[in-house]
C-alpha cells in the first residue's frame, strides 16, 4: 500500500508538472497555455498523507470533540451508529472488527482498513460530501478519533494529532499481502498459478 501511495503522490506531482508545462522547458504542444507552478501552488495540491503520517498537518481532536462535528455533517449519509445508508450506497464506518475472513464479515473502515492515515487523508479531500474542503484540520482529527472511538480502537478522550494518529494499530493491518509478491517465498501461498493470480 505503501508504494500504491507513493506512486499516487508521483503521478499527481507528475501531472501538475505536465499541467503547467511553460516554452522555457520545451515548447508547448498547446502554444501559450500552461505555466510551471510556484512551489507555493505545488505544496497546496500535495496534499498526500502517507501510511507512516508523513504529510499529516498540525492539529488535534478527540472523540469527545468529534462527536458533534459527526452529528452536523456526517450522520445524514453515514447514519447515528456509523452504519451507512444503502440508499446512499454509503458503506459503514464501524462495526464487524475482528470478522474480516470469516464466512460473515462485515466490512467497515474500522474493520478492514489495515492503515489508519487513510481515513484522515480520504476525509480532507472527500467529505463532507458536495462542501469538500470545508472541514478544519483539528475538525478533522476530531472525527477521525470519533470514528476509532465507535470502533473500540482508542480512548474517548484520547488525542489524535500528526504524532499520535499513525501509532494507532488497526485491527486488520496485517490482513493483506506484503507490499511486495516477492516477500511470499511459497508462489501457491502467492495465489499465483500458471503466471494467472487469483
Amino acid at each position: 500500500m505503501r508504494y500504491f501511495l507513493m506512486f499516487k503522490r508521483g503521478f499527481i506531482l507528475g501531472l501538475l508538472a505536465l499541467c503547467f508545462t511553460t516554452a522555457g522547458a520545451q515548447e508547448s504542444p498547446f502554444g501559450d497555455l500552461g505555466r510551471a507552478p510556484t512551489a507555493a501552488e505545488v505544496e497546496t495540491l500535495d496534499i498526500s498523507i502517507m501510511p507512516d503520517g508523513e504529510g499529516l498537518p498540525p492539529g488535534r481532536g478527540t472523540a469527545r470533540e468529534g462527536e458533534p462535528i459527526y452529528m452536523t455533517q456526517c450522520v445524514m449519509c453515514h447514519g447515528p451508529n456509523l452504519e451507512g445508508r444503502r440508499d446512499y450506497r454509503v458503506g459503514r464506518l464501524a462495526g464487524g472488527v475482528g470478522t474480516i475472513g470469516t464466512e460473515n464479515q462485515v466490512k467497515s473502515f474500522g474493520s478492514y482498513n489495515p492503515v489508519v492515515t487513510t481515513l484522515w487523508d480520504y476525509t480532507r479531500r472527500a467529505m463532507p460530501r458536495f462542501n469538500e474542503g470545508s472541514l478544519t484540520n483539528d475538525e478533522i482529527y476530531a472525527l477521525s478519533a470519533y470514528i476509532l472511538y465507535k470502533n473500540g480502537i482508542i480512548g474517548q478522550n484520547e488525542v489524535m494529532n500528526a504524532d499520535s494518529l499513525p501509532k494507532v494499530e488497526m485491527p486488520n493491518r496485517n490482513g493483506f499481502i506484503p507490499p511486495a509478491l516477492e516477500d511470499i517465498p511459497d508462489i501457491d501461498a502467492r495465489g499465483c498459478r500458471n503466471g494467472r493470480c487469483r
